[in-house]
């Protein structure tokens, strides 16, 4: 293998290197195997104790935010703000405060047990209860450090603001427990004197404790936890006084987050948010049995890597420097001098694969940074109706990346309410969010939907129907969507307490016809937001009755357009949804009817002053065709007679669209004929000459002549080549030169290709 040996050499020096790499980390191993085993336990305990850090302060500021929104509940506002007549009491008030605040006990263990204090009625609300005197309350929930005086000025009568009372005994009725107490007083402006109500969350000890409990069962050890003045809030694992003697003892550092302490690594942390101190201990012999584990692991591991590598070592050079030799042969053939250079071929193969890597992921970057804004784009022209053609809308679509499941759904509009008027900057920030979570929900709830939005309030929902051998079943896909949307609204309150509502149009059965749809879809919206009390509003259920008929503008103008592109099929579908529409879904008068069949006529009339019409020789007969239209004809006839002339408009724009696109190919034939021999002809610069965008030309010069640019101009370089390699006038090489070709190589490659044999081989075969 001599062409393979200079990187043979190199991987063999290379695994003899790193064979001798074990026999040195296992002795290293050993002498650090200690250190390494601390480290990473410092570093799994600080992770630990880091995550009970942040879920227990997660959890009280799930506490803080249940007392803000009780803050905002309105029907405790009002308790809090009236005045008791007497020995009555707002019994239904009290009740439906305690029904609307009782699920919150359900999604967060640390609110299992709170109660509500009202000063104007001296009554205490809890879970399931209430309690109008205090000293009953007392009774079965009390602190066993407090009398009932000390209780009701040290928590019912004094203003609190977030306040935390360290951990004291406490007695649950009949069961003893440890508990911390979080207090709160209401409105949240509180500041001196007795407030309107008071929020007490009682968090028993067990539920900080738990969170802790993975550094016991993993290691053995204890965890402590003490808010800021030194109180104990938790422990696991270690008592009361020997906690107090680590923090007193003079030769321990609180300020390090690792340190020996007697037999045990102690990690010590920091709450930033409410300067709580977490401490977890570590036990000594834990660290040396793991320190043990990996001395024997390391060394098994170097003695097998030794003996395999030994063996492999050589098998390996061989096998690797192989492909790699394969690779820098093909990449210096298609770079040759024009390719990055660098001292040895391992360098030559990382410049080039390296730019060749750089400028696709910048190309890639750049098409994902601007694909969304293309789609919303898209789904914006898409609902406004501004696509003519189906040939129109699936290359827009193409280019947005929307796969639409099938032609045929229904537009809708999802209004977020509660904010209508309010234009200040918190208020469309907070829209915002709004319209993000409501949007994050509705994906994840139902595939097949298209969103943007419309307004700063307002999200337009495109539901495709799932393509299916039944066809497209408009009841069936209508109690689909009622579902997905009515759990929508239903998640968005009970989570964000977001107020939605909705509203369809009646179904497309092409995605041209979306915006009209979409148009349903928002006079409906304003329907139901005057006189409907439903959270989903069809168009169809509110629909006023009507006696005109149905041919809107959007829907003229994209009659228009179609035949203008030639699109024959969507042109009969188009006029045969507008026949349809007013037959079957209405009853016109003869003056309707007469006023329709009149808007038709002008809108082929129209058509014929185009200039693709003008010079046509059937522009007389089309226009007696459309003035013989009579609206006196049944509807049936009608929509024969306008279909066969819109055939007959949509044939003179194809017959006009081919003639164009022969022209446009023989004008490129005519320009690569005079110019082949230009090294630097690109279809850049052939679509520069037609003045066409370059994937324009290059389909229809494929579509025309069944053959690509490129090769087309390969076969015009190759033949003249041939007609030259006939004389003796030029080397191979100039003529290579002078059909084209920046290099012989490619020239003799390109000429084998098509002629199957080399120019030299040609050039002989002529002579004999």
């Amino acid at each position: 293998m001599p062409k393979h040996s200079t990187i043979f050499r190199k991987f063999l020096v290379s695994y003899l290197i790193i064979l001798v790499i074990p026999s040195i980390a296992g002795f290293v191993s050993y002498r650090t195997s200690i250190e390494v085993t601390q480290s990473v336990s410092i570093e799994n305990g600080v992770t630990q104790l880091e995550r009970s850090k942040e879920i227990l302060e997660r959890r009280m500021a799930e506490v803080e935010g249940f007392t803000r929104q009780l803050a905002l509940n309105p029907d405790l506002n009002t308790l809090m703000n009236e005045k008791k007549r007497g020995d009555r009491d707002n019994v239904y008030g009290i009740w439906s405060v305690m029904r609307q605040v009782m699920p919150f006990s359900q999604t967060n263990d640390f609110l299992q047990n709170y109660f509500i204090y009202l000063t104007n009625y001296d009554v205490i609300l809890s879970q399931g209860s209430a309690y109008f005197r205090p000293e009953h309350y007392y009774q079965n929930f009390r602190y066993s450090d407090l009398t009932l005086e000390e209780w009701k000025s040290a928590v019912l009568d004094r203003t609190h603001r977030s306040e935390i009372m360290p951990l004291r005994a406490y007695t649950n009725k009949t069961k003893q427990t440890s508990v911390v107490t979080y207090m709160q007083s209401l409105p949240l402006d509180s500041f001196s004197g007795p407030s309107p109500a008071t929020v007490v969350v009682i968090i028993d000890e067990e539920n900080i404790s738990s969170l802790l409990s993975g550094l016991e069962e993993r290691y053995g050890g204890w965890a402590h936890i003490s808010d800021a003045e030194g109180n104990t809030v938790s422990l696991q694992g270690i008592g009361e006084e020997e906690a107090r003697r680590l923090s007193a003892d003079e030769s321990f550092d609180p300020a390090k987050v690792s340190q020996f302490y007697n037999d045990d690594l102690v990690i010590t942390i920091r709450s930033d948010k409410n300067g709580w101190i977490y401490q977890a201990g570590i036990p000594r012999h834990v660290l040396m049995e793991n320190a043990n584990q990996i001395k024997t692991i390391t060394w098994l591991v170097t003695g097998v890597a030794l003996l395999l590598g030994l063996l492999t070592g050589l098998l390996l050079a061989y096998r690797n420097s192989a492909p790699i030799n394969r690779l820098l042969g093909v990449m210096k053939e298609h770079f040759g001098k024009e390719g990055v250079t660098g001292r040895n071929e391992f360098d030559f193969l990382q410049g080039n694969i390296s730019s060749i890597i750089s400028s696709n992921r910048q190309l890639e970057d750049e098409l994902n940074r601007q694909l969304p804004l293309v789609r919303d784009g898209f789904l914006k022209r898409l609902i406004a109706g501004e696509f003519r053609a189906a040939e129109e809308l699936a290359a827009a679509a193409a280019q947005a990346d929307a796969r639409f499941q099938s032609q045929q759904g229904f537009v809708g509009v999802l209004q977020i309410n509660g904010y209508s008027g309010m234009d200040s900057v918190e208020i469309l920030n907070e829209m915002t969010a709004a319209r993000l979570i409501v949007k994050q929900m509705l994906a994840e709830l139902g595939s097949g939907l298209w969103m943007t939005d419309l307004g700063s309030d307002r999200i337009v929902a495109i539901c495709t129907a799932c393509a299916e051998e039944g066809g497209f079943e408009s009841e069936r896909e209508r109690e689909n969507i009622t579902e997905t949307f009515e759990k929508l609204i239903q998640l968005a309150y009970r989570e964000y307490k977001i107020h939605l509502t909705a509203s369809f149009g009646e179904p497309f059965l092409s995605l041209p016809e979306a915006s009209h749809s979409f148009e349903q879809a928002k006079r409906t919206m304003d329907f139901a937001e005057y006189d409907s009390k439903q959270s989903i509003v069809w168009f169809g259920d509110a629909k006023p009755e009507t006696a005109t008929y149905y041919y809107p503008l959007d829907i003229e103008q994209r009659l228009i357009g179609t035949i203008r592109a030639g699109d024959r099929d969507e042109a009969r579908r188009m006029v045969q949804s507008v026949i349809e529409k007013n037959t079957e879904n209405r009853q016109l008068s003869i003056e309707m009817k007469q006023q329709l069949v009149g808007e038709l006529k002008g809108t082929l009339l129209k058509l014929l002053d185009q200039k693709a019409f003008l010079g046509s020789e059937l522009l007389h007969a089309l226009k007696n065709q459309i003035v013989g239209v009579q609206a006196s004809n049944p509807a049936a006839v009608i929509q024969e007679e306008i279909i066969a002339i819109v055939d007959s408009l949509c044939g003179v724009i194809a017959s006009k669209k081919s003639h164009a696109h022969i022209q446009i190919v023989e004008e490129i034939k005519r320009f690569i004929a005079e110019s082949y021999g230009d090294a630097e002809l690109t279809l850049y610069r052939i679509a520069e000459k037609a003045e066409r965008p370059e994937k324009y030309i290059s389909q229809l010069f494929k579509e025309v002549t069944d053959t690509n640019i490129s090769d087309y101009l390969e076969k015009v370089r190759i033949e003249r080549a041939s007609e030259l390699l006939k004389t003796n006038a030029c080397t191979v090489d100039e003529i290579a030169e002078r059909v084209g070709y920046n290099s012989a190589h490619s020239f003799r490659r390109a000429f084998k290709r098509v002629m199957g044999i080399a120019p030299s081989s040609y050039r002989q075969s002529i002579k004999i």
